[in-house]
């Protein structure tokens, strides 16, 4: 980049459009340019980068290394400036914009909706905006700007790295929660209330472990004296349940996504060796007054449902 050069707005936009899409004519439609203005916006971007920002494939473009360094910090500024609307709107301690609320997988069974139910009925006129995935991927999308509030966990594994409250995020505890196993209905342990998790050694275990780390299930294996055996690697609920279904495994399911188990299968207590999780909620250290006050009604849902 030639020193005392500021890329504009626009085109930071526009390098966020085609990155994502990976096509210049996908990012003219989205943009509602010619694609010929696209390339020509892009090109002289480059000029004014230094260097070349997209690779030219067969079909479509994908960025270089420049061009990913330069997208990262587009979408950085982007998040900033939607970040920037949004607190206008929310000045003075109004509850209007937009929130963006970002949740792993099971929590959105019960206990997001519900939070968020009771929010809109308080706060109609603001836009809620929910994103779901991973602990991790969420906390890094706060980090960029581009959530206000998130729910987290430490499972499977502990809370993501950069949780320790000195990256600008503060969190709050929310909830233990208890992981339950699932097991098909015809399966010999199903007919107790609770199972002990060494009658479940022999068992492949249908789990999606973060790559490199130690999980909770190993954990308390470990605990209870044996090594889990090895794991059907599934990432998606459904298709964890499906695998239980068909008898190719079990699972910990969390007490909070119980209700979402379906009919074929049941869940049981691990008793005092099932492991446990703490869910949180994440907080950029200057929030919006929208996003705190649906972290309130986050608190009070975790408290219903601990009743």
């Amino acid at each position: 980049m030639h020193g005392g050069n500021v890329f504009e707005t626009d085109a930071l936009l526009l390098l966020d459009a085609v990155a994502r899409t990976g096509s210049f004519t996908a990012a003219a439609a989205e943009l509602n340019y010619t694609q010929s203005a696209v390339s020509r916006r892009i090109a002289s971007l480059e000029r004014q980068a230094g260097g070349p920002l997209f690779e030219r494939l067969a079909r479509g473009v994908r960025p270089t290394p420049a061009g990913e360094l330069l997208w990262e910090h587009a979408r950085a500024v982007l998040n900033r400036l939607s970040r920037a609307a949004d607190d206008l709107a929310g000045i003075h301690g109004g509850h209007r914009g937009r929130v963006r609320v970002g949740a792993f997988a099971t929590a959105n069974v019960a206990l997001v909706p519900g939070a968020l139910r009771a929010f809109r009925r308080e706060f109609p006129e603001v836009e809620l905006a929910p994103v779901e995935g991973p602990s991790g991927g969420l906390l890094r999308r706060m980090r960029e700007g581009g959530l206000d509030v998130a729910v987290v966990s430490d499972y499977p594994s502990g809370l993501p790295r950069g949780g320790d409250g000195d990256d600008g995020i503060e969190f709050t505890e929310l909830t233990g929660d208890e992981l339950l196993v699932a097991l098909p209905r015809d399966h010999p342990l199903a007919a107790g209330d609770r199972v002990d998790l060494r009658e479940l050694r022999d068992e492949t275990w249908i789990e999606a472990p973060p790559p490199g780390g130690r999980t909770m299930l190993a954990d308390a294996c470990a605990r209870a004296g044996f090594t889990p055996r090895a794991s059907v690697r599934i990432s998606e609920w459904t298709g964890k349940f499906g695998f239980v279904a068909a008898g190719l495994g079990v699972t910990l399911v969390p007490a909070l996504a119980a209700r979402a188990v379906p009919a074929e299968l049941v869940v049981r207590s691990l008793g005092e060796s099932a492991p446990r999780r703490t869910v949180f909620t994440a907080l950029p250290r200057t929030a919006l007054p929208a996003a705190r006050a649906l972290a309130g009604f986050l608190r009070r849902q975790a408290g219903q449902a601990g009743q």
